[in-house]
């Protein structure tokens, strides 16, 4: 089978490897399409530093059941679904409180193991999700939109609260999706006005270019002085988490989603002075899963237009080279691996 293989950073190709063989509880999976992350990108540039390789890359999928044993979901061959991409251990103290998005020894596909960017797969059932009509191109899309819906929820967000997302990557625009789903009045920021009008597209109430405008100063006029109730940073980055510190109100809410590189040096007592909540977040749930997709089967939101580009598999690599080289004009980058049958 055609599978996608990074045998060194910066070194990406297309091999023929042998078809698996699903073991006792696993079903037997042909992917559809797969989502390139920033994972996936950084593990193609060498920095991505839980990754080994060789690795097949891919954690953002969808495919179509080959086989599969008999199980409780009405899982059946021929079905379209989706899948989750964390492997945790069952057996580490998050693991036993329940915590299984934090698991010590999180192993997701594509980077701590290999992942989904090949014709075929095995996953244990437990993993695997109804698409409940949605299309392979729509349930590509449901793990990263998790990820952003998983982090929305570590706070409390109630209707008519002002929401700041830092940051307008697809991350950030399936936050505010997120965010307006449990009715908040949401704005972004961003530093690419390209970035800015596809939040505008998915319902932003305003947009703060940052490289043109001061976003503390347009933060407050926004919130007549008050700061937003919540701020979520979808950067990674040390300039954007010290800018949520001073738009975000007093006793407020800061997520953070962005995978900072670099260490933020700042005065921790602001956060005492504004008794600020700070929340991490990480991987997602199963009921993150199924919760996202009701919510785009609902038909509420097009994830569809988060899609630029769709590549075939044998064109991975310019796929992978067009992320690296983007100008933020693109958001989710497709490849095209199987069709189904």
């Amino acid at each position: 089978m055609k599978t996608v293989l990074i045998a060194k950073p910066f070194e990406i190709a297309v091999t023929d490897t042998e078809k698996p063989v699903a073991k006792e509880g696993e079903a037997l999976l042909k992917v559809l399409y797969g989502g390139i992350c920033g994972a996936d990108v950084s593990s193609y540039t060498g920095n991505q530093p839980f990754t080994t390789y060789p690795r097949i890359p891919g954690h953002e999928f969808s495919a179509q059941i080959v086989s599969i044993p008999e199980n409780d979901k009405g899982l059946k061959a021929g079905d379209i679904v989706t899948a989750n991409p964390y492997f945790n251990c069952g057996k580490c103290y998050s693991c036993q409180r329940g915590f299984v998005n934090c698991c010590t020894d999180n192993q997701t596909m594509g980077v701590q193991r290999d992942g989904a960017f090949r014709e075929y797969i095995s996953m244990p059932v437990e993993r695997i999700y109804p698409g409940k009509g949605l299309s392979a191109k729509e349930l590509a899309l449901v793990e990263p939109f998790t990820i952003s819906y998983h982090a929305l929820h570590r706070a409390k967000i109630n209707p008519g609260d002002k929401v700041l997302v830092v940051g307008a990557g697809p991350i950030g625009l399936f936050a505010l999706i997120a965010a307006k789903a449990q009715g908040a009045e949401v704005y972004v920021a961003d530093i690419l006005d390209g970035r800015l009008e596809k939040a505008m597209h998915f319902g932003a109430a305003g947009t703060i270019n940052t490289k043109t405008s001061n976003i503390q100063e347009e933060a407050m006029k926004i919130t007549g002085g008050n700061g937003f109730d919540t701020c979520v940073e979808a950067c990674g980055l040390s300039v954007t988490f010290l800018s949520c510190i001073d738009c975000v109100a007093f006793a407020g809410n800061i997520i953070l989603i962005g995978n900072g590189k670099k260490e933020t040096t700042f005065l921790h007592s602001i956060l005492l002075k504004k008794e600020l909540n700070v929340f991490g977040s990480r991987n997602s749930y199963a009921r993150d899963f199924q919760a996202v997709i009701d919510l785009i089967a609902s038909g509420k939101v097009n994830v569809l237009d988060m899609v630029s580009s769709v590549y075939p598999i044998d064109k991975a690599d310019e796929a992978f080279k067009a992320l690296v080289n983007n100008d933020g004009s693109l958001a989710k980058v497709l490849i095209e691996i199987g069709r189904a049958e």
